[in-house]
């Protein structure tokens, strides 16, 4: 039986393209780099920004850290509001909630960004957890911050990780929270108005795949938990 469910953020609740292009464009300006076409910059939604950097732009690792910071300067500012909430998604978390779910947030963004960016929005009542990153690196992929999440949530309860777990899954729109789920043992659930395929998603072995946030909630409230 489920009855935790984590979201991601970037792409699952909310639409943050312009904000994290608009944060790469200063990054590389302060750094007298060319500006690539920005339909390649929606690739750095979902993943680490670090591997990002050199994957797609050729950095070093020198470079790709340099490049977060400035990257940073911008969007601790402005970018992290330059977001927004996908049509629906309030009306779908309220759904799950009301259906017994508990729900919280494991996304790859650091976490102050995400407690910012849903405060910012009205979304952080609905989460009993908002999980994220961490600013210095040490927390970065997304089965980090699950598991750390889960963590949280044990103590909250009494209860081990292992038993979160058991009543978890991990709902996100690439395949990046599906790997990050299967390795804390966990099941995905893809959505399709983010970034993501849905043949990515189904690739990287989501149960099911939905269109739409009410179809999302539909799903899950067919399968209420007990409470």
């Amino acid at each position: 039986m489920i009855q935790s469910l984590f979201f991601d953020l970037d792409g699952t609740l909310t639409d943050p393209f312009e904000g994290i292009a608009n944060s790469i464009e200063h990054a590389l300006r302060r750094m007298d780099k060319p500006l690539p076409e920005r339909d390649l910059l929606r690739t750095f939604i979902g993943p680490p920004l670090i591997p990002s950097f050199r994957a797609y732009l050729g950095m070093t690792e020198e470079e790709a850290e340099a490049a977060l910071a400035y990257y940073r300067e911008y969007f601790s500012v402005r970018g992290l509001f330059e977001n927004t909430p996908y049509p629906g998604i309030a009306d779908m978390l309220g759904a799950l909630r009301e259906a017994g779910f508990v729900l919280s947030v494991a996304t790859s963004k650091p976490e102050p960004f995400a407690v910012r960016i849903l405060e910012h929005f009205g979304l952080a009542a609905y989460f009993d957890e908002i999980g994220g990153a961490s600013l210095d690196q040490s927390r970065v992929t997304k089965g980090d911050v699950i598991r750390a999440l889960g963590g949280r949530l044990a103590a909250k309860r009494g209860v081990t990780p292992e038993e979160v777990f058991r009543e978890a899954a991990m709902i996100g729109d690439r395949m990046h929270d599906a790997a990050g789920a299967a390795e804390c043992g966990i099941p995905a659930y893809g959505v399709l108005w983010g970034y993501g395929s849905r043949e990515e998603l189904e690739r990287a072995g989501c149960r099911a795949v939905f269109g739409t946030p009410g179809a999302l909630a539909a799903y899950f409230a067919a399968i209420q938990p007990q409470t």
